[in-house]
């Protein structure tokens, strides 16, 4: 039964492995990875100081952080409201359309915060009814990482949900029985019961996001920046994609991932340490 997830990992995470060697080579396709020239660490000197170093890091750095701020604790938010509500049909209608999203292609969620946003979209007119001035949201940089955020809660907030909810229902619920004998109310209980209840789970999703903080999902920041926004909204990933699809720097490009995959691999060891230290819950 292991088998295929094995065989899966193997193909497609650890034999990759090996094209991270033109990270350190100038890479050319006619002379394969072995036959390319020896660089070194230059690609990573050139990138280091470039323009674009501290601009890509700036943004990476504060999109992953209002990221884990707003969008991590949004879905444990949801479980909490959601375990509270005693209606079994409310429930399924909320978990129902809290979903939804999360199924809908990336493209057409783009499309969709594409129209919403434009100067005669939705949002202006509901800005307009109040006497402000519309505006083309996705051309302001000060707008960009706003929408972002919103945008991935709203999209991911519901499918994320589902882990925390699980967790609640194996709680023991007893010990809410005893709470309610001794005169603890609603709030109470989620305070010494339920959140302690679900916080290993939340300490393993934690370390979990932090060793993909930097790992922005380029997909959904290509599909809705441009040009007028970079200074705010380009990203490491987006940066690589750049470089080494739209201007074949794969070296310099690969030299650039395996510099984000490195930081990521040192936030994951921190993060686990960390909550062992804390909480005794980690991934080993």
């Amino acid at each position: 039964m292991m088998v295929p997830v094995l065989a899966y990992y193997v193909v497609f995470h650890y034999a990759p492995m090996y094209g991270a060697l033109i990270a350190f080579k100038e890479y050319s396709p006619m002379k394969g990875i072995m036959g390319s020239e020896w660089v070194g660490f230059k690609h990573f000197q050139d990138f280091f100081s470039s323009f674009y170093f501290w601009r890509i890091l700036k943004n990476t750095s504060v999109i992953s952080l209002y990221s884990l701020i707003f969008e991590f604790p949004a879905p444990i938010i949801l479980a909490l409201l959601i375990n509270e509500v005693r209606s079994k049909m409310f429930k399924r209608v909320a978990q129902t359309i809290t979903y939804m999203p999360y199924f809908i292609s990336l493209v057409v969620i783009c499309g969709i915060i594409t129209d919403f946003t434009n100067a005669d979209g939705v949002i202006n007119k509901i800005i307009m009814a109040f006497g402000y001035d519309g505006q083309a949201m996705l051309q302001k940089p000060d707008l960009f990482r706003p929408i972002y955020i919103l945008s991935e809660i709203w999209q991911r907030i519901g499918w994320e949900s589902i882990i925390y909810i699980a967790a609640l229902m194996s709680i023991d619920q007893e010990q809410y029985e005893a709470a309610r004998m001794d005169g603890a109310s609603r709030w109470k209980q989620i305070i010494h019961i339920t959140l302690p209840g679900i916080m290993p789970t939340i300490a393993i999703m934690f370390i979990l996001r932090m060793g993909n903080l930097l790992n922005v999902g380029f997909e959904k920041i290509i599909l809705l920046y441009n040009p007028v926004t970079y200074e705010t909204a380009d990203v490491i990933s987006s940066f690589v994609y750049r470089k080494g699809l739209l201007e074949f720097g794969w070296s310099y490009s690969a030299a650039v991932g395996l510099f984000n995959s490195l930081i990521n691999l040192i936030l994951l060891i921190s993060a686990n340490y960390i909550s062992r230290k804390v909480n005794e819950s980690s991934l080993w």
